[in-house]
Order: structure tokens, then sequence, then C-alpha cells
């Protein structure tokens, strides 16, 4: 999930909770919030987590309700990689592998994404990407991508260690 219009902690602290009480679905764990630049698109920094859930909804079922989520904050999709004031996205479904015109999954862009990545990789550090691969071998391709975890003391590129 991400945000970078409005309140973007509001934004994403509100996106918990709706997902929280989805239908048939229970919030398992959600990730620190990160901070990172746009990639492909202009406008303020965004703020991104990651939310792990259970859920009884088919696949399809919950990104009708991730969307319907966005809608109710507000989100408007003027033109591809617009500024957001929410973005919801199915990054996995268990180890189902999708392809559908509305729908794929693992995410098409995941493996590019330290703001994908990082809080997933907190979540599920030792997670196998159905299709891809261990999450930990994905982490050095988006070192070079600035990331900063919200409460740390300064922005540092993924593999910084000072």
């Amino acid at each position: 999930m991400g945000a970078n219009l409005g309140d973007p902690v509001f934004a994403l602290k509100a996106a918990f909770s709706a997902l929280s009480v989805l239908p048939r679905t229970r919030l398992l764990a959600r990730s620190s919030l990160y901070r990172s630049a746009p990639i492909d698109a202009g406008g303020p920094d965004y703020l991104n987590a990651v939310a792990q859930i259970d859920t009884g909804l088919s696949a399809h079922e919950l990104l009708a309700e991730l969307h319907a989520i966005e809608l109710r904050q507000g989100r408007e999709r003027p033109y591809r990689n617009a500024p957001r004031s929410l973005d919801l996205d199915l990054l996995l479904y268990a180890d189902e592998v999708i392809a559908s015109d509305d729908l794929v999954v693992p995410h098409p862009r995941l493996r590019q994404r330290a703001f994908v990545l990082v809080p997933l990789a907190e979540l599920a550090p030792d997670l196998m990407i159905p299709g891809v691969g261990a999450i930990g071998a994905l982490l050095p391709a988006v070192a070079d991508q600035m990331i900063e975890k919200l409460g740390a003391s300064r922005a540092r590129r993924r593999g910084d260690s000072r």
C-alpha cells in the first residue's frame, strides 16, 4: 500500500483498519511505514507499507474490495502513475500464480521496487515468491533505491550499513 497525497500516514492507518474488517478476512501483520521517492512519476515522496491477511475471499473478490477501499479514501485515477491518496495492490495470493486481464499475481513489478520488497521482507524474511524465488535474493537488485523506515535517523540505500 502507498500514498503521497493528503495525509499519507492517516491514509495507510485507515487502510490497515479497513483491511481488518473485510468480510471473511483477518489482518495478521503489518509492516512499518517507509518513505520512498516516486518511481516513473512526479509528486511528493510516498509512504508505503505491506499487510499480511488471511482471507476467504477469492483473489478477484479481494482486488474488488481493495479498489473499494481506495475509492472510499478518495482515490482518483486521472492518468497513469498519478500521485494518489491511496494505492492498494495485491502483491501475493498464497502460492498462486494468476494472470488475467485485470489481475497479475505475484505483482509484476514486485521484484523491481524497494518500497515493496523491504516492507515485505520485514514481515516475511524467508518468503519464497511463486515463480520468482526467495525474497532475500531479490533485495540486492534494489539496494540502490532510496528508502527510509519512518522513525529511522536518516534515509539510506537498502544495503547501506552506516
